[in-house]
């Protein structure tokens, strides 16, 4: 009796170490939730008259900032896509990042900021066609910068420069992704 004990507990023993080395053995698949694509929403007073994307992916702030003023939408700026070199890191107030994947369509990511500072910068990382940008100050007055559907490579480039310093609440920037994925890369100096 004790030795058909014995053998039993063996037998269970090594049913179990095997169970477990082929477990840890066993392939690990990813599964990537799809993108959720819903309308793209603009508010009254938008200055862009174009046709827009009719839906994207919308992605929330990581930071949520209250903006308690009325908006007002200023005259839309045209981006001419200057490249330039980023300001040294003690310069920088203020910096968050958003990957865009190819199949996700026209993005619309959202950057809470909430800081003061001179200049915004946008440095691409891969390959993104640019619709628009809606920088909200702490004012309520909202510039809306006009990026023209262009299509632009690595690189960093400035947004939007206001010398004479200026709270910004938020960013919101629409992308397409033109490559595997980009980055967008969203700086504020002061």
């Amino acid at each position: 009796m004790k030795k058909n004990l014995l053998l039993f507990a063996v037998t269970i023993v090594f049913a179990l170490s095997f169970s477990l080395e082929s477990n840890a053995q066993r392939r690990r698949v990813v599964v990537r939730n799809r993108p959720h694509h819903t309308t793209l929403v603009v508010r009254t007073g938008h200055p862009i008259r174009r046709r827009l994307p009719a839906t994207v992916v919308v992605r929330p702030a990581r930071r949520a900032v209250a903006v308690t003023a009325p908006l007002v939408f200023l005259p839309a700026l045209r981006w001419t896509a200057p490249v330039v070199t980023l300001p040294a890191r003690e310069h920088l107030a203020w910096q968050d990042s958003e990957v865009i994947e190819e199949d996700e369509g026209w993005v619309d990511t959202n950057f809470g900021i909430d800081s003061a500072g001179n200049a915004l910068f946008l440095e691409v990382k891969g390959k993104a066609e640019l619709n628009f940008a809606e920088v909200t100050f702490a004012n309520g007055n909202v510039q809306v910068v006009d990026f023209n559907d262009e299509t632009h490579d690595s690189g960093i480039y400035k947004m939007l420069d206001f010398a004479d310093g200026r709270h910004v609440k938020t960013v919101r920037i629409l992308a397409l992704s033109k490559s595997a994925d980009t980055k967008l890369n969203v700086y504020l100096s002061n």
